[in-house]
C-alpha cells in the first residue's frame, strides 16, 4: 500500500492579511459542547470529501475538549439559517487543526474567510506565524491556503 503524505504549511503573521469577506447570511460564533454533535457531523462530511478521518463523536469530543491546546474561543463556527456550515478548529500553538466547509456553502468564500479570521486572531495574540497540515492530494485546500499566503515548509508522511 502506498504511503500518504501531507504538507506542513505556514503563514508569516508579520505580513498584513487580506480583508475578510464573509458570505451573506453567515454569522460567526465559537464552540461550546452543545454544538459538538453538529461540528462532528460536519467534520465527518468534510473528511469524506477531503481525505483523512475523524474518530467517533464521544472519542472526538473527549480528545478535543481535554487537549492541552484546547481553547473554545479558537474553534470558530460559521452558521447560516440552516445550521453550522463551517468550522475552523485551532490550537493555542497557532496551529489550524481542522478547516471544514459544508458542501452547501462551498464556493462562497467561507473557507477563505475562516482561514483569514484565524490569521487575524493569531496576529492579535502576537503569534509570529500560523501552521497547518494538508494532505498533498487535497488540491482544493492547497489552492486555498496558497492563495491566502501560506507556503509549504515540508512534506511528511501521514501517521498510520
Amino acid at each position: 500500500m502506498a504511503e500518504d503524505f501531507c504538507f506542513l504549511m505556514r503563514r508569516c503573521l508579520a505580513e498584513a492579511a487580506p480583508a475578510i469577506v464573509w458570505p451573506k447570511g453567515v454569522d460567526l460564533t465559537v464552540y461550546h459542547p452543545q454544538r459538538a454533535q453538529a461540528v462532528h457531523e460536519l467534520m465527518e462530511l468534510g473528511y469524506r470529501e477531503g481525505g483523512g478521518r475523524v474518530p467517533a463523536l464521544e472519542v472526538w469530543q473527549q480528545r478535543f475538549e481535554t487537549d492541552a491546546e484546547y481553547d473554545p474561543q479558537l474553534c470558530f463556527i460559521a452558521l447560516d439559517a440552516e445550521g453550522i456550515v463551517g468550522v475552523c478548529q485551532c490550537w493555542t500553538s497557532a496551529y489550524i487543526k481542522n478547516l471544514v466547509v459544508h458542501p452547501r456553502a462551498q464556493g462562497l468564500g467561507l473557507g477563505r474567510a475562516l482561514l483569514l479570521h484565524a490569521f487575524k486572531v493569531f496576529q492579535e495574540r502576537h503569534e509570529g506565524f500560523v501552521d497547518l497540515k494538508v494532505l498533498e492530494d487535497n488540491l482544493r485546500a492547497l489552492r486555498l491556503y496558497e492563495s491566502a499566503g501560506m507556503y509549504v515548509v515540508r512534506r511528511e508522511p501521514v501517521p498510520a
